[in-house]
């Protein structure tokens, strides 16, 4: 088993943040007037940022050529889903007290919980099949199957936009964000990236190779 980079101790420890004073805020009564509501929106925002941020592995790659990302997308992916689960097991659990009826009802009535609610449905899937032997035994349907974490993501963004319903400035960030994220996967705009990058690291090597005049 190989030991794990810093880079990859440091993604460990910055997904790990939010719980860890979640607990701490929670232990010592420091969850505002309302601690159920609180929690909640903390585990959300927690997992909307760092699915963005496995989302955005892959393009920083592209546009940066910093390989260290590739290795910390699954791991960032399945932080995402945990604490999306753990979002719904504070909403389902603490603050509906595990009624099925009255989630259902509310299901119908709020188009927020039912956008979040498939959210999680699509992500549960890919955080069950993240392994490498899931990887083998699905083949090139592992690639088609994880594409869902795309729809996931748009779901997610419409999900925090509505339970914002007034101030939706910070809910529209995210979702340029997780567009241009989205962008720079179209394969046209890809191959522009990577071509753009190679041609200027040529040019650098170049320059650097010149010799000095004097």
């Amino acid at each position: 088993m190989r030991r794990p980079t810093p880079f990859q101790v440091a993604v460990h420890i910055a997904a790990l943040t939010p719980l860890v004073a979640l607990v701490g805020a929670a232990l010592t009564d420091n969850l505002t007037v309302n601690p159920i509501q609180e929690a909640t929106f903390r585990t959300g925002k927690t997992a909307m940022a760092l699915l963005v941020a496995s989302l955005a592995c892959t393009p920083t790659y592209t546009v940066f050529g910093f390989r260290p990302a590739l290795q910390v997308r699954r791991a960032l992916g399945l932080y995402a889903f945990f604490y999306a689960l753990l979002h719904f097991a504070i909403f389902f659990g603490l603050d509906y007290g595990l009624d099925v009826n009255l989630v259902l009802l509310e299901l119908a009535e709020k188009r927020y919980i039912l956008v979040g609610a498939a959210a999680l449905l699509l992500l549960t899937p890919l955080a069950l099949t993240s392994t490498k032997g899931w990887q083998r035994r699905l083949g090139k349907g592992w690639k088609r199957l994880h594409r869902l974490v795309y729809p996931a993501g748009v779901l997610v963004i419409f999900h925090y936009i509505w339970v914002q319903k007034s101030d939706i400035r910070e809910p529209l960030i995210w979702g340029s964000i997780l567009g241009l994220l989205l962008v720079l996967r179209l394969p046209p705009v890809r191959r522009w990236v990577v071509g753009r990058r190679t041609r200027l690291a040529v040019a650098f090597d170049r320059l650097r190779q010149r010799p000095h005049a004097g």
